[in-house]
């Protein structure tokens, strides 16, 4: 997988260690870092060039970064990277036709202190993409907030709790939802749909029984559902592909129900994995049969593409 991929499959950042789990080679790396495409942050960790440009975009237009380009600016992983420079203006700033083909614009309060830094802060960051975006895309910045030091579960339920207005109700859920143990973004998206579907999933659950010991990415403990989010190259040598299949059989054996989904399940066909754990539950809870997916799904294409 080469390096630009594999940083937009992380949400526009990733470790050393990341890149490598998903098969970039280091002289991949190195060669991305020689042209330019992607800067290195910190001994280790990396990410995509051009999300440094989406902050002389804010400045040009007295905006601010917002949503998820400051979440990455602020170091914070997204379930994808925006094309766009999302960003906040002032309510009485007008822009033209052509300033505003440069980024995604929202007219909100703007501190001066944020104008001045280019980027809404961090916990309004947080606050912004959970009460504005999808419920995948924000629960994975959330996630990824938490797995930060300085930010508590508590900083984001009590800035969701002063919320007014449309998109209040769902940023308390995220922040209600959100979890540090989360391992990435696509775990968080994964979650997020599950969620959707009406079960009651945590993720990186450790399951326990007589001859049995498990982690496991998501799972519905009442239920006795897990589902895991699979990547490829995490099966690329034949050790790790027979210990995850001993993984599933033990758990089969011990009576929970295995889903797994790929990234490109999650990330392009959403509607197809939300349909497969709705049809899941009603199926296991109320007894309905499963019916056909709708025709979109069935097709595999990605909706809206």
């Amino acid at each position: 997988m080469g390096v630009e991929e594999a940083l937009r499959r992380t949400g526009g950042r990733a470790t050393a260690g990341e890149l490598r789990a998903l098969g970039v080679p280091r002289r991949a790396l190195a060669r991305a870092l020689h042209d330019g495409t992607v800067v290195r942050t910190r001994r280790g960790h990396y990410r995509l060039a051009a999300l440094s440009d989406q902050l002389d975009v804010a400045v040009s237009l007295t905006a601010a970064l917002s949503h998820r380009s400051a979440a990455l600016h602020h170091g914070l992983q997204v379930g994808t990277a925006p094309e766009l420079p999302e960003v906040v203006v002032r309510r009485n700033r007008r822009l033209d036709p052509g300033q505003q083909a440069r980024a995604a614009v929202r007219w909100r309060p703007v501190e001066p202190a944020e104008l001045r830094a280019g980027t809404t802060g961090l916990i309004r960051t947080v606050v912004d993409c959970a009460r504005d975006l999808s419920l995948p895309e924000a629960l994975a910045v959330a996630d990824s907030a938490l797995r930060r030091t300085d930010v508590s579960p508590q900083d984001l339920r009590e800035a969701a709790a002063a919320l007014r207005g449309p998109g209040c109700r769902q940023a308390r859920e995220v922040a209600l939802r959100a979890r540090a143990t989360a391992a990435n973004p696509f775990e968080s998206c994964l979650r997020a749909l599950a969620l959707l579907a009406g079960l009651d999933v945590e993720p990186q659950v450790q399951i326990t029984g007589p001859s049995l010991f498990a982690q496991v990415d998501l799972a519905d403990e009442g239920r006795r559902l897990v589902i895991e989010a699979e990547s490829f190259t995490h099966h690329a040598h034949r050790r790790g592909f027979r210990k995850d299949l001993q993984r599933y059989t033990d758990l089969g054996v011990h009576g929970w129900t295995v889903l797994r989904f790929s990234w490109e399940d999650v990330m392009l066909r959403p509607e197809r994995v939300l349909w497969a754990l709705r049809s899941w539950r009603e199926a296991r809870d109320e007894g309905r049969p499963v019916g056909h997916p709708p025709r979109a799904v069935r097709a595999g294409v990605q909706i809206g593409a």
